[in-house]
């Protein structure tokens, strides 16, 4: 998906895939889905719990799993299990990105890499056809790497 899909695509997208699956058009689920895409970046169940109420819009943290798991089954959201840390989501349809994830503080930082992003869709694999991808690299952030030089120098 693209990144310039407009918010009532999701929507419609949304809505034929629960017709496709026969299942119930909630408010709830709707709803769920519009403060996804009010997000700028990766979310949790948590954050987005608390973003709901604090709109006055409660909804069970059950309602939240099995809603943010349709979105994950129709591909409108995707789900990342970022080693050490709480599991996130980001809505589908962002420019390919990779994720720089701080293994001492668990900050998530997106970057975008023309060079890797050309390599990536020039690439062919034998039996199988790319959907999307993402990459993981794990490290020290620079405030990380600054407040560890510091206390090595106290210690020193």
């Amino acid at each position: 998906m693209s990144e310039l899909i407009s918010r009532e695509a999701y929507v419609k997208r949304f809505d034929r895939f629960l017709d496709e699956k026969k299942m119930r058009k909630t408010p709830e689920r709707f709803a769920i889905l519009k403060r996804i895409l009010s997000f700028q970046s990766h979310f949790t169940i948590e954050s987005l719990m608390q973003s709901m109420e604090e709109d006055s819009f409660h909804v069970s943290r059950a309602t939240l799993y099995n809603t943010i798991q349709l979105l994950v089954e129709a591909q409108l959201v995707r789900r990342h299990v970022f080693e050490g840390l709480q599991v996130q989501y980001e809505k589908a349809g962002a420019t390919p990105h990779s994720h720089l994830i701080c293994t001492s503080c668990g900050k998530v930082k997106e970057v975008r890499d023309a060079n890797f992003i050309s390599y990536m869709n020039a690439r062919k694999f034998t039996a199988f056809t790319t959907d999307f991808y993402s990459l993981y690299v794990y490290g020290t952030c620079s405030t990380c790497a600054r407040k560890m030089k510091k206390r090595k120098a106290l210690n020193s």
